[in-house]
């Protein structure tokens, strides 16, 4: 096996920055508010409460993601961590959005709509990118 991995090094590369922490957190605010007080119907019967579960999950994992991961010894680990977190942010937001295809016309459903789209945008300005340089240092580490 490779070299250790430098965790300061590792540190860095997952420090999110805080203002697209803020961002994102900001935009799922608006959700979590619009699925639980907004006026929405969605035409399946109990669909609603699975609405709120999803888009609460959802705030769960960006936690998750944008969380410090310094309490994990191995860097390693904290990489393969930022990794399944990653993962985890995708499968809630197209949870969520599987659930907003129900959704009934009007406007807090075009609000809820716009939000979840926004927060998506928001996940794909960053993610991508920070994904990659999390590949790249595990690979670096097992190519050594």
């Amino acid at each position: 096996m490779g070299s250790d991995l430098d965790a300061a090094q590792v540190d860095a590369v997952l420090a999110p920055d805080p203002a697209w922490v803020a961002a994102i957190h900001a935009q799922w605010r608006e959700m979590i508010d619009l699925a639980v007080w907004g006026d929405i119907a969605l035409a399946q019967l109990g669909a609603a409460p699975r609405l709120r579960k999803r888009v609460l999950e959802l705030g769960e994992r960006l936690r998750s993601l944008t969380a410090s991961r310094t309490w994990i010894p191995h860097p390693r680990e904290r990489l393969k961590s930022a990794l399944a977190a990653a993962l985890g942010v995708r499968e809630a937001l197209d949870a969520v959005g599987g659930l907003l295809d129900g959704l009934s016309a009007g406007e807090d459903a075009a609000r809820l709509r716009a939000a979840h789209e926004a927060l998506r945008a928001l996940i794909a300005r960053e993610l991508p990118a920070r994904e990659n340089a999390w590949a790249h240092l595990l690979d670096a580490q097992i190519g050594d």
